[in-house]
């Protein structure tokens, strides 16, 4: 099993990607993820999921996890790096992964 070094590269919120904000029910301003800090960095180790990740962004990351940690390559980056982006379309989180070898 590897280790895997999750890197938060950029935080988006909806009028970023959509060009206005969106707003909650309660007619809040939906924010940024309030998870991560760009910049942020957290070690995956057999696969187990970090508390701070919620739902949405685990499912989307840990099929990748589970390229790097089985030894697997992406042809779109260099060897034991993916490139990944949260699956919650109106606020995305991007992140690094990078398998650490010992």
């Amino acid at each position: 099993m590897a280790k895997i070094k999750i890197t938060v590269v950029k935080k988006f919120n909806p009028k970023d990607v959509f060009g206005h904000d969106i707003k909650f029910p309660r007619v809040e301003i939906m924010p940024k993820c309030y998870v991560f800090d760009e910049g942020e960095e957290l070690i995956v180790e057999n696969l187990q999921k970090p508390e701070i990740f919620c739902g949405w962004e685990w499912k989307t990351v840990v099929k990748d996890l589970e390229i790097l940690d089985s030894g697997d390559e992406v042809f779109w980056t260099e060897p034991g790096v993916i490139y990944i982006c949260c699956a919650d379309g109106a606020r995305p989180v991007c992140f690094k992964l990078e398998r650490i070898i010992d």
